[in-house]
């Protein structure tokens, strides 16, 4: 009987998972999300020169977020504090782990951006 609670536990912490991972992976190829998450990043680092990291597979929409993301930084900057600040953007060569597949053990990622 302990075994069979641990194996139903196991199967709903699977569909949970596969639940979460569906929408996560949904939520980040979405332009207006990623590119907010860019902005904010922009915002903690205020500096001249960023460098993105995503993964390999997310390249073209990162690279169509670009834009508006300094121009979304640019014109926060300038409400916020009255100054005139822009940033240049570069998309890192070395990417992200791609996304986790089933039964593969390894790095992996569900998405988003790392800015440095």
């Amino acid at each position: 009987q302990r075994l069979e609670k641990i194996k139903a536990r196991q199967e709903i912490m699977h569909k949970i998972e596969g639940d979460v991972q569906g929408r996560l992976k949904g939520e980040s190829q979405q332009a207006a999300f990623i590119t907010n998450l860019i902005v904010q990043g922009l915002l903690m680092l205020l500096e001249d020169q960023v460098i993105i990291k995503c993964r390999q597979a997310d390249v073209p929409i990162v690279q169509q977020c670009l834009p508006q993301a300094q121009t979304q930084y640019s014109n926060l900057i300038k409400s916020e504090t009255g100054a005139a600040k822009t940033t240049k953007l570069a998309i890192d060569t070395q990417f992200l782990p791609p996304a986790p597949v089933p039964g593969k053990d390894g790095p992996s990622c569900l998405g988003g951006v790392v800015l440095h």
